[in-house]
């Protein structure tokens, strides 16, 4: 599969299931007290007046920054976080925009990385012409201080923990598993743990903003970028320029709603990927019926968490790795032809294939060194909810309502979910309506089979959003825009280019 496309198709991966600088610029401004908690607009001056010094980042054609923000905005003479920034700036031709400050999601997706190795050299030429390519890696993530919890061996064995339990001694296993996570976070990372919330970041945006020169902020989110996005819109209506929200969250979820919608997504998922396999004289789960390969799929997953197979390494092929390698290859129905090969060879006793799909969804280096980004995804997501689970107790509870959901996957989603019941730090986020009243169009995209980011989601946060449109594509997939439908991307590049969104309710397949 093409490099570019799988830096795009993991960097929008996560979502929320727990598997496991200067001078004042003509366009800045800074945001009133009430849009920056208990701090008030004089003391985030010193912020909003830094000054940005542009330096090579030894990559051809960007220039790379360091920003500082607030550690801890209700007290911003508390300390700094220094957060990553890169910028390729407008090709041309045609008059200049502004800035386009673009992020992949996770939580825990560089977007840096995502800009260097994919954004600025993939969107459509003429965005690109336009707008200065812009991104910043959120606090807490890759080149902005980043968390960090576990070693890479530690985290070798975080990910061959049985999701599954079977019985109490499991359940046990499990929950200590999470503990030690958590407890790793909190050693490792214990100052910055606590600021990392979308909220937070959302603020370091309006500084960056305000840094670029820009009155207001133009920007593209794909699946959590969309949370980011949205609570952006809501904290800064004013200040919202052309925002496209790709793959919507739905901020007024509970996390244990946004975890059981995950687990349907995925079975929808599935269910598209084995209604196209039976059909391959080379599916390994039968040629047919998709309750037929649902069926292989589960005894699959029950073989192998009863003996595993050998990768060709130190690591055995587990159900845990065997069910994140075939969650991965969800995301975007090109890696379905791999997934069919990584399962064929599983079934002979070669794990290599769903390994390797499950590697690059946790993003670990051959060298066994992982990214940051499983760490990034739980301190996010647990301290902008809490959690949807706080025991073993509320699992079980909850496993007919998700195994309803998924009969593949329903109940190792389920005691994934309990991941944020051992977080060391308070969730300061809960679940509301965001509506950004006032704010420019905003348009919101949805997939129709997308499995991280329901459709559901989409059309609800259209539906709050004051400004929101809907737009629609009729598919398989996570996200929409740059997938190949020339209906999306038209409509997008539409309204990046001219400010018009599209009609409300566009459909495009």
């Amino acid at each position: 599969m093409d490099t570019r496309r799988l830096l795009r198709i993991f960097a929008t991966a996560l979502g929320t299931a727990g598997l496991l600088v200067s001078g004042c610029s003509s366009g800045g401004s800074a945001p009133s007290a009430s849009a920056t908690g208990s701090a008030a607009a004089e003391d985030l001056e010193p912020y909003y007046g830094q000054k940005l010094r542009w330096r090579d980042c030894g990559v051809e054609g960007f220039r790379c920054t360091t920003m500082k923000a607030p550690l801890d905005y209700g007290k911003p003479d508390g300390g700094d976080v220094d957060l990553a920034v890169s910028r390729k700036k407008a090709t041309g031709p045609g008059k200049r925009i502004g800035s386009l400050l673009v992020n992949p999601g996770g939580p825990g997706g560089s977007a840096v990385g995502y800009l260097q190795g994919y954004a600025a050299i993939g969107y459509p030429a003429p965005v690109r012409a336009r707008y200065d390519m812009v991104a910043i890696d959120p606090r807490g993530v890759a080149r902005s201080e980043p968390v960090t919890c576990l070693t890479g061996k530690q985290m070798d064995a975080y990910t061959q923990v049985d999701q599954t339990p079977d019985d109490d001694a499991e359940t046990t296993k499990l929950r200590k598993a999470f503990d030690t996570f958590a407890n790793g976070c909190e050693k490792r990372s214990g100052e910055i743990l606590p600021h990392v919330s979308t909220v937070e970041t959302a603020r370091d945006m309006d500084i960056l903003r305000s840094l670029l020169g820009d009155e207001k902020l133009h920007y593209v989110g794909a699946s959590y970028g969309t949370f980011l996005g949205a609570t952006y819109a809501d904290l800064y209506p004013d200040r919202v320029g052309r925002l496209v929200l790709d793959g919507a969250m739905d901020p007024s979820l509970p996390a244990i709603d946004i975890n059981r919608d995950q687990t349907a997504g995925f079975e929808g998922a599935f269910q598209s990927f084995a209604a196209d396999c039976v059909k391959q004289r080379d599916c390994p789960l039968g040629t047919t019926s998709t309750a037929g390969a649902a069926t292989s799929l589960k005894k699959l997953f029950a073989d192998l968490d009863a003996e595993p197979v050998p990768t060709g390494e130190t690591r055995e092929l587990g159900e845990s790795l065997a069910t994140t390698g075939v969650i991965a290859a969800m995301y975007d129905e090109s890696a379905w032809p791999q997934l069919r090969e990584a399962l064929a060879a599983a079934r002979r006793g070669d794990g290599s294939g769903l390994l390797a799909l499950a590697d690059s969804y946790y993003e670990r280096e051959p060298s066994g060194k992982y990214a940051n980004l499983m760490f990034a995804n739980a301190a996010v997501n647990c301290l902008d909810l809490a959690p949807a689970f706080t025991g073993p107790a509320e699992v079980e509870e909850a496993l007919p309502a998700f195994e309803e959901a998924s009969p593949v996957f329903g109940r190792g989603f389920a005691w994934a979910a309990l991941n944020c019941g051992s977080w060391p730090v308070e969730p300061t986020g809960t679940p509301h309506r965001t509506e950004a009243e006032g704010a420019d169009p905003i348009v919101v995209v949805g997939t129709t089979r997308d499995p991280a980011t329901p459709y559901k989601w989409a059309e609800s946060l259209a539906e709050q959003l004051s400004s929101g449109t809907l737009l629609t594509y009729v598919g398989d997939g996570h996200t929409a825009y740059g997938r190949g439908s020339d209906c999306v991307d038209t409509a997008i590049n539409t309204y990046l280019l001219e400010g018009t969104p599209p009609k409300d309710g566009k459909k495009c397949s």
